[in-house]
């Protein structure tokens, strides 16, 4: 499985339910990376998509703890248990884990490839990535040049785990 998040200097992802900052070129990496592929979200960062709604052109898992929560056009699953029973049908390396920061903690174990835009910010915020750059099991394997967002600067990084997780 891969992982995809925006970070900023401090890995924050969020601040009260939303993104620090829309990026176009960001969003656009994201959606052609995850079109045609699994996203395995949480039932919050669901609730910031566009009208509440799972996204088109990919198949959607939703992973709540609520057993009555259902989404139409979207799998909804109730633990990793499920949730792992679930992805056995796809090929993992068309898994994409795309936040909250409890899905992603709960997940990033499972996951070998992590997508990240590292913005060059400091912004408040409620909500972070485990940081990659600290564990010893990931590895900076690649590094875009410096992008720019008016006067915002950040990179597309890809980190890889060093062993490969069994899942």
């Amino acid at each position: 499985m891969q992982i995809i998040a925006a970070v900023d200097n401090h890995w924050a992802i969020g601040f009260r339910n939303s993104l620090l900052v829309r990026i176009p070129r960001d969003q656009q990496m994201f959606r052609e990376m995850t079109e045609g592929k699994v996203i395995v979200i949480g039932r919050k960062t669901l609730e910031t998509f566009p009208q509440k709604q799972p996204l088109k052109n990919r198949v959607n898992m939703i992973l709540s703890r609520d057993r009555k929560y259902t989404v139409k056009d979207a799998i909804v699953v109730h633990s990793i248990e499920e949730l792992m029973e679930e992805l056995q049908k796809y090929d993992a390396n068309d898994v994409y884990v795309a936040g909250g920061a409890s899905v992603y903690e709960q997940l990033l174990p499972y996951c070998d490839t992590a997508h990240i835009t590292k913005i060059n910010y400091t912004y408040q915020a409620d909500a972070y990535f485990p940081r990659l750059d600290e564990m010893e099991d990931w590895k900076l394997t690649g590094d875009s040049e410096e992008q720019t967002y008016f006067d915002l600067e950040y990179y597309f990084q890809k980190y890889e785990r060093k062993n490969k997780p069994k899942c």
